[in-house]
């Protein structure tokens, strides 16, 4: 009877799981996301880009769709990804980052860089990120709500999304194989040096 019963439950919480969300398991991530292959493979991303052009999108209020009801947040706010209070997951940020010195040329520059706070939020979008594809990041998927539920809403509308469209950038746009994330990435600057008014992004 026992043994009935626990199938019967299983049975039923299958059905209401695939109800929410179609195939899969729609409270996760994809059960298989195949890594791009060629010239992307192994490589990083810049961190002078993400400090400048993607860490401002991150904490600054965003208009946010709901169920319709349409307001405004913060990705890195409290109940959010914030690195303390927050509940969104494995993406973490810390809201009140400063900026720092994005050249480094020794591996003793490149440690007290890594060290930082902004390295931090670096590092954990990053890990959100697929580098060169946009389709299989969830940095990107989950807040438009592409085939993975995301329980702060809809972020960006559309694909024309300014914001969107500097993320997108920063993750097509890979540091060069034999580099790594404090590369020189000057050629991702409109002016040709790195700042938070010369982002490129197409």
């Amino acid at each position: 009877m026992k043994k009935r019963m626990l199938r019967s439950w299983a049975v039923a919480s299958a059905v209401l799981i695939a109800g929410c969300g179609g195939s899969g398991n729609p409270l996760d991530n994809p059960a298989n996301i195949d890594n791009p292959t060629g010239s992307v493979s192994g490589q990083k991303l810049s961190f002078a880009y993400f400090q400048y052009c993607v860490q401002p999108i991150l904490v600054k209020d965003l208009p946010i769709n709901i169920n319709g009801t349409i307001s405004t947040n913060k990705c890195a706010s409290s109940g959010c990804h914030d690195s303390v209070t927050g509940t969104g997951g494995a993406f973490r940020l810390n809201a009140g980052v400063t900026d720092v010195a994005v050249t480094a040329t020794t591996e003793a520059d490149k440690d007290l860089l890594r060290a930082t706070a902004m390295y931090r939020n670096y590092y954990s979008a990053r890990a959100s990120a697929v580098v060169g594809s946009v389709t299989q990041s969830n940095l990107l998927n989950k807040p438009r709500v592409l085939g993975v539920l995301h329980g702060g809403g809809l972020i960006f509308l559309d694909g024309t999304d300014l914001n969107l469209k500097l993320m997108e950038y920063w993750i097509t746009h890979p540091m060069p194989k034999s580099g790594d994330e404090f590369s020189d990435s000057s050629g991702m600057f409109t002016t040709g040096v790195p700042g938070p008014t010369a982002c490129r992004n197409v």
